[in-house]
């Protein structure tokens, strides 16, 4: 069964960083284009980042709001691909899911497996 388990999401003040985990199991991940999305309470869903399979150049998307913050990557070892999340503001707070998809791209109609999803807080 093909599965992406998320972790790593917690409480943080204003400022500090977090690293979220996507693992997967039942396939490989580096064949895939992997996102990271978040949804806030009362909002729809928001691409974050993603990366391109590791067969083709592991180009990186950031949105606007994120970019020089968040930083994506993977570890084909350990079937895993991280979300470096530094600088955070409490405007980042949401459930942030993982996702893969074939070809590149961030549109989440597009992703085809996801995560249960992670709680990031961030508060003083």
């Amino acid at each position: 069964q093909l599965q992406l388990v998320e972790s790593g999401g917690g409480l943080v003040q204003p400022g500090g960083s977090l690293t979220l985990s996507c693992a997967a199991s039942g396939f490989t991940l580096d064949i895939y284009t992997i996102g990271w999305f978040r949804q806030a309470p009362g909002k729809e869903r928001e691409g974050v980042s993603c990366i391109s399979s590791s067969i083709t150049d592991r180009s990186t998307y950031y949105a606007d709001s994120v970019k020089g913050r968040f930083t994506i990557s993977r570890d084909n070892a350990k079937n895993t691909v991280y979300l470096q999340m530094n600088s955070l503001k409490p405007e980042d707070t949401a459930v942030y899911y993982c996702a893969a998809r074939n070809n590149y791209g961030m549109r989440s109609s597009d992703y085809d497996y996801w995560g249960q999803g992670t709680q990031v807080t961030v508060s003083s």
